[in-house]
């Protein structure tokens, strides 16, 4: 029997529901993924049925602008433990954000749909399960990592780190790779997050660790499976902007940017 959409907070639609409470909830952002979002989801949901644990996987969908909505909401209808919801603008951090929010498992794990790395979710589990850990970033430039990128955008990465260490004291070696946590350790901080779109991943690193969580970072072997779906140059403005704003908000309590209007 297929799902009826319905409507959540901040009239978002959402379909699809996951029979029971889950161990493990996926959160993953997705903007005009058509060609491959349902063969990415087909080949996930296959690998986590081999895997010892409960999960639902939220699709959070930013703006599209092609098949994208569609092709997740007919592959959640088949399949009960994927749920589909829609922000309706171009906001990779707004949409990542609710989705943790709107997460009902013990453990989140923050994916990308080029990625879907689950190698990544038995080792931040393990780390979370074993070793106490709060929260686990799946690094890029950690020892022991295989980062296929391009040089160009290796080294963005790199200058993102640097200014993000001299700007916020950023402690660790990447803001923006896979996340793994404890979503009630880490609900406050979740929330208390202000910025979005390219730098809501990095808010929620840099809180993390100015709020003394146990952390740790794990090596990922980065292979994606197509370009980005938004230039990196094109994002160069916005994530100056943000890197202002959080800097205000981090170190003296406040945004110097007025938010532009959505």
């Amino acid at each position: 029997m297929k799902s009826t959409p319905r409507k959540s907070r901040d009239n978002v639609v959402e379909l699809g529901r996951a029979p029971k409470t889950p161990e493990v909830t996926i959160v993953i952002p997705v903007f005009n993924e058509q060609a491959i979002i349902s063969s990415s989801l087909s080949d996930l949901v296959d690998k986590l049925s081999l895997e010892g644990f409960s999960y639902e996987i939220i699709v959070a969908e930013n703006g599209s602008t092609d098949d994208t909505v569609r092709i997740a909401q007919e592959f959640a209808a088949r399949h009960p433990q994927v749920r589909v919801f829609s922000v309706g603008e171009p906001n990779y951090g707004r949409a990542l954000k609710q989705g943790i929010l709107d997460a009902r498992g013990e453990f989140v794990i923050c994916d990308e749909i080029d990625l879907c790395d689950v190698e990544f979710y038995r080792a931040a589990l393990a780390e979370m399960r074993d070793g106490g850990y709060e929260f686990v970033v799946g690094s890029k430039r950690v020892a022991g990592s295989n980062d296929r990128r391009p040089l160009y955008r290796r080294a963005a990465t790199q200058i993102l780190n640097g200014m993000l260490r001299v700007a916020v004291g950023f402690k660790g070696t990447d803001t923006h790779g896979l996340k793994a946590f404890r979503r009630q350790a880490m609900l406050d901080i979740v929330e208390a997050c202000v910025v979005d779109r390219d730098m809501f991943a990095s808010e929620l690193v840099v809180r993390t660790h100015r709020a003394d969580k146990r952390w740790t970072e794990i090596p990922i072997d980065l292979h994606e499976k197509r370009p980005p779906s938004v230039h990196l140059f094109k994002r160069v403005p916005n994530v100056l902007r943000n890197i202002v704003r959080l800097t205000g908000i981090i170190r003296f309590g406040h945004d110097p940017l007025p938010k532009k209007p959505r």
